[in-house]
């Protein structure tokens, strides 16, 4: 009896063992508590008898913290816990009131719209594991049926909750083989790596000199200076508790491609060209006097040294420990502003938009930030990280993520996957941009807080941008 006594407490802090990172920490806090949505569009209705079948074989067994729930140990460490999983409390199918006239579709619309508008608000029990799936069985403009993840920011950031969530999907085309992405641009470091000595050391001093510059404004950004209040930044506390709205753009990832070739740039340049410009067109719409505004979006990065996702079974191999969980850092970007010169020529937006981000990306004052975070985590504890975070965001105007989606069509239990697309919750911020490829499209979202951001007119605005640029591009 004694020894299956010993086994069973073996057996529970075996269990309770996983420490949960810092990051963890960070983003299920009392300052954020921040949750990570991913939005699939279905071409077919989808099979509610599935659903249950599908979380208990092959959702919930893709990793242990999907069946855990965070607890604080005898030494007050926070610590992963494992727990009986009940599918049926995770998965939520609302019920819309019947409609039967022609434009059902756009009616549905609205009823998703604020469906989503109430999910993205909630927060999941902490007594229960950290996730939610809710199935929209019915038809809007874009899908017959919005499958949505609600993953907590503590189980993994963007790139492993995405890697996860496609662990789930298989090729159309042929199951049996793995989704494959969009090949990375060469590095820099391979450019180089061909310089000669003295450029080299011209290089590295000018990066050394650029980073601690920016490490600077970083740590200015979170403590003392903040953004101009504009059409895009009320400059309120308590944002993260307003409602909010989501509302996507599609844009086409061949065209994008090809503006890319001839500006010799990278697809990121584009895009966050258009997407920069879009803003300043907005915020000149809503508020003359705000066009020479200072602004920043704060990027999100994934400090993984890798090309494209790991398969679940690569990410969590002892060697690869590493790739699943949180590992992010950010960028800051000052938005460039629209002078006479980028009226008269566009590109100049891309362009700017570009020597911004190569500059900010050579530097290494992203691994200051992190390694800034990692001391005050070990001198302060997770709250104080946390309001460092939640006080950047809040000094920036927006906050912008982006991740690569597979190239081939996917299928989730043989229903087509027409549509992907994902959001963040839990800063303080009144504008997220989200960007994910999949297929033939790029796919923009934009979360806005309801009441102060026109999400048709910023939406209008990103469009135009975004044409505004392919014109001049291919003229």
């Amino acid at each position: 009896m004694q020894h299956t006594h010993h086994t069973i407490m073996d057996k529970f802090n075996e269990e309770v063992q996983e420490p949960v990172s810092p990051h963890g920490q960070y983003f299920n806090s009392s300052v954020i508590c921040s949750y990570v949505f991913a939005f699939l569009e279905l071409a077919i209705p989808f099979d509610n008898s599935l659903a249950i079948p599908l979380l208990k074989d092959v959702f919930i067994p893709i990793n242990p913290r999907f069946s855990s729930i965070m607890v604080k140990d005898k030494e007050g460490e926070m610590r992963w816990q494992k727990v009986e999983v009940k599918p049926e409390e995770h998965l939520k199918i609302p019920i819309f009131p019947e409609t039967i006239n022609s434009s059902s579709c756009e009616l549905y619309d609205n009823y998703l719209s604020d469906y989503v508008t109430s999910i993205l608000a909630k927060k999941t029990p902490q007594d229960k594991p950290l996730w939610e799936i809710h199935v929209i069985n019915y038809p809007t403009t874009n899908a017959a049926c919005t499958i949505i993840f609600k993953l907590h920011h503590g189980l993994g950031d963007g790139y492993s909750l995405m890697g996860a969530l496609l662990s789930c999907l298989q090729r159309a085309d042929d199951p049996s083989l793995p989704l494959s992405f969009p090949s990375k641009r060469p590095q820099l470091d391979s450019k180089y790596a061909k310089k000669s000595l003295f450029k080299k050391l011209c290089i590295d001093i000018s990066s050394f000199f650029s980073s601690i510059s920016d490490f600077g404004s970083s740590i200015l950004k979170t403590t003392m200076i903040e953004d101009d209040k504009t059409p895009i930044r009320s400059g309120y506390e308590g944002n993260e508790s307003h409602p909010v709205t989501l509302s996507t753009i599609s844009l086409s990832l061949d065209q994008i491609k090809e503006i890319k070739t001839k500006l010799k740039v990278t697809i990121n340049d584009v895009v966050c060209g258009m997407v920069f410009y879009g803003i300043r067109l907005y915020m000149k719409e809503m508020n003359e006097k705000t066009k020479r505004a200072n602004s920043t979006a704060v990027v999100m990065l994934n400090t993984r040294n890798i090309g494209g996702y790991q398969s679940l079974t690569e990410m969590q191999k002892p060697e690869c420990k590493g790739l699943w969980g949180n590992q992010i850092s950010f960028l800051q970007i000052p938005i460039p502003k629209v002078s006479q010169s980028v009226i008269s020529n566009p590109l100049e937006f891309v362009w700017n938009s570009r020597e911004l981000i190569k500059r900010k990306r050579r530097s290494f004052s992203v691994y200051l930030v992190a390694m800034l975070m990692d001391l005050e985590m070990r001198l302060r504890g997770p709250e104080a990280v946390a309001k460092i975070i939640y006080n950047t965001i809040g000094n920036s105007s927006v906050l912008m993520s982006n991740l690569v989606g597979p190239v081939e069509k996917m299928t989730l239990a043989n229903h087509p996957v027409y549509g992907l697309y994902f959001t963040a919750t839990g800063g303080p911020e009144n504008l997220t941009i989200t960007i994910i490829s999949y297929e033939k499209i790029l796919r923009i979202a934009m979360k806005t807080q309801k009441g102060f951001i026109d999400e048709y007119k910023l939406k209008f605005c990103i469009e135009k941008a975004a044409a505004i640029i392919s014109k001049a591009a291919m003229e």
